[in-house]
């Protein structure tokens, strides 16, 4: 019996479609871990209302604890600090789920066989949804938007132009107005880095444990199964970091 190849790709692979609404297994990994923390953060809740910590509670808040004196130590503000934490965290937590899928066994090797150009090929239901470079820019997206907006409403919008809109005629003539014009590329240059950082680093660990599980499936993986859980790690930290620091600089006069 022909065995279907796997090719890795980076584009997301269609597995099923609802009328011309292509469902990507990107997209269906990205809905099951969105329903994973909204349902995690219900549970949480009805925790803290029965005032019963439990074993989960009680991890979550170990995390939350450990997340809040991290941004306290950039912020060095805790009003600054009760701003900025609800968005990084929830970077945090959503992008270490999403980078720790790529570990969940059947990763590139379950899903549905098509013919693509004469070959049997294997469309995967499980990928992560980091290595999908869609996903990461759109929160890198979000964490830039998010960073205007908290500079915009902790200096007003004129003083934040300011920033970047510099009249060439204001001592120093024009050197104002080029750090200003280097000063909006580097918005753009932010969500650009943050995208292809993150999506590179977990498209290719997907693919280097999509070929070690094909070619040893057994014990030889391990090593990079655990490598891969740092680099999720690792990765989700820098992210919600960034993010913390690019709202931190946006909140600063000049």
């Amino acid at each position: 019996m022909e065995q279907a190849l796997i090719k890795p790709s980076f584009t997301p692979e269609v597995v099923a479609q609802i009328g011309n609404f292509p469902i990507t297994n990107s997209f269906l990994v990205t809905l099951v871990i969105s329903a994973v923390i909204i349902i995690g953060a219900l549970l949480l809740k009805r925790g803290i209302k029965n005032g019963k910590p439990s074993g989960f509670q009680n991890i979550i808040e170990m995390v939350f604890e450990g997340l809040l004196d991290l941004v306290d130590g950039v912020t060095g503000n805790r009003e600054q600090t009760r701003r900025f934490f609800p968005l990084v965290a929830t970077i945090f937590i959503f992008v270490i789920l999403i980078n720790w899928v790529e570990v969940v066994p059947g990763l590139g090797t379950v899903g549905v066989e098509e013919i693509h150009h004469g070959e049997k090929v294997l469309l995967p239901f499980i990928r992560s949804a980091a290595a999908d470079l869609n996903v990461t820019l759109v929160i890198a997206l979000v964490a830039v938007v998010a960073s205007q907006f908290m500079g915009i409403t902790a200096l007003g919008f004129k003083k934040y132009a300011g920033k970047f809109l510099v009249s060439p005629f204001k001592k120093p003539y024009f050197v104002g107005t080029f750090v200003g014009i280097l000063e909006i590329i580097s918005e753009f240059a932010k969500i650009i880095s943050f995208s292809f950082r993150l999506f590179g680093n977990i498209f290719a660990g997907e693919v280097l444990l999509t070929v070690m599980l094909m070619l040893v499936p057994l014990f030889i993986p391990l090593p990079f199964l655990f490598l891969e859980i740092f680099v999720g790690f690792i990765q989700a930290l820098v992210f919600a970091m960034l993010t913390l620091v690019f709202m931190k600089m946006a909140t600063e006069a000049h």
